[in-house]
């Protein structure tokens, strides 16, 4: 009954209610903060994570300096192990490509038309066209390609592939022409930009892969967590006839670059919280001083000092976990409809937060993580209890004859 007595400040007490609120504020602020961030780099980590998976395999075999001629049968032996879910055979080179009058360097990807089909994130983005068409000398291309350089299903585009032939003057450039037969989105903008997609016999000619070579074996997995096993069941299988790098490999130094700032992101906003901490500090050391001679009065009507402490532990943990329970619920519901929110403000400012070439994804996504939010809310109330316990025991060691003198 004290404590919430306390917490309604009366106008002589209006400072330290204004302390209280913002300490309130803060917390709240804080907590909020951090479980949207949290959630932000966790989506962020998990829609790229699953992008790149759904494009590329968990892991690739290949041979150094020359193509993975003979692929056949180490293919037919790895799809005997349990795990594996897929084994997709693959051409994949650099290219110079023209149309309408521009040139840009891409990744060309050389698949079998029912490999394409098997990729649920490819074959879910489809825009215009159809993926069965690739095999008659067509092409398919991201949507940002296409609006880059004006192009759609039925243009026309050249490759070069970066190893020509040999002539009576020199080298020649290998150059083929093809269709456009699809248009795709796949929610990436490196993709969307950069990558081409072909037919396997059309990859083998223009980048002159003999018929029983492809560049390189991609491993599908039932579950990414198998990775290290497999890699090492096919490290045995293979007896070093080819080598075997897996996803985390190929995006080692962008995964560890999530990680550090996912990491330093936690850290840089606990302190928030930290900071309003120490506002209740503030704020209850006020509050003590200001009801010095409530605390004389009920230590000589027999209170103790256990009583005294409790009052102004509840008064401090009261914000602190008021605060916390406030800033959960807005940082969770803000996570879970972070794009709807983008997109009002987008609208409302007229300008773009969240760009696609830099973040190269074309949402913004959030994946709430629950055991973090309760890691969040357990160190918020935590550290606001910790942040009650020095303002309570010196007022629970105040001696009322001292307070009542200078009354």
């Amino acid at each position: 009954m004290m404590a919430f007595r306390y917490l309604r400040a009366r106008k002589a007490e209006g400072f330290v209610s204004i302390i209280a609120t913002f300490s309130f504020l803060g917390i709240m602020l804080g907590v909020a903060t951090l479980i949207i961030v949290m959630s932000v780099m966790n989506g962020f980590r998990a829609e790229l994570v699953g992008r790149i998976l759904g494009l590329n395999g968990h892991l690739n075999i290949y041979t150094v300096g020359a193509p993975y001629a003979g692929y056949y049968d180490a293919a037919n032996k790895i799809r005997t192990l349990k795990g594996v879910k897929n084994v997709l055979p693959m051409i994949e080179s650099q290219a110079l490509l023209n149309a309408q009058g521009t040139a840009k360097g891409v990744m060309v990807r050389g698949l079998y038309t029912q490999d394409i089909l098997a990729r649920k994130v490819l074959a879910e983005s489809l825009l215009a066209g159809s993926f069965e068409s690739l095999d008659a000398h067509k092409v398919a291309i991201g949507i940002d390609m296409a609006n880059k350089m004006n192009l759609h299903v039925g243009s026309k585009l050249t490759l070069t592939a970066p190893k020509g032939k040999p002539g009576p003057f020199g080298t020649i450039p290998r150059q083929r022409q093809y269709e456009i037969g699809a248009v795709f989105d796949v929610g990436m903008f490196e993709y969307n930009a950069n990558f081409i997609f072909m037919g396997m016999d059309d990859a083998r000619k223009i980048f002159s892969v003999p018929q029983n070579a492809v560049t390189f074996l991609e491993v599908h997995l039932a579950d990414a967590d198998l990775t290290d096993n497999m890699k090492d069941q096919i490290e045995i299988l293979l007896n070093g006839d080819a080598g075997v790098y897996d996803w985390r490999n190929a995006n080692k130094s962008f995964l560890n670059a999530l990680a550090v700032e996912r990491n330093v992101m936690f850290l840089i906003l606990t302190l928030i919280i930290i900071v309003a901490a120490f506002n209740i500090i503030s704020s209850m050391i006020m509050l003590v001083q200001d009801k010095a001679h409530d605390i004389a009065i009920m230590r000589t009507m027999g209170a103790g000092r256990n009583s005294i402490l409790k009052i102004f532990v509840l008064v401090g943990a009261a914000i602190g976990i008021v605060g916390t329970i406030c800033g959960a619920l807005l940082g969770i519901g803000f996570a879970l409809n972070i794009e709807s929110i983008r997109q009002v403000l987008e609208s409302m400012t007229g300008t773009e937060l969240f760009a696609a070439e830099i973040y190269f994804l074309s949402q913004l996504p959030a994946e709430v993580e629950w055991h973090e939010v309760i890691g969040v809310v357990s160190m918020s109330l935590f550290l606001s209890i910790l942040a009650t316990l020095y303002p309570a025991w010196k007022a629970a060691r105040m001696d009322p004859v001292e307070a009542l003198r200078y009354v």
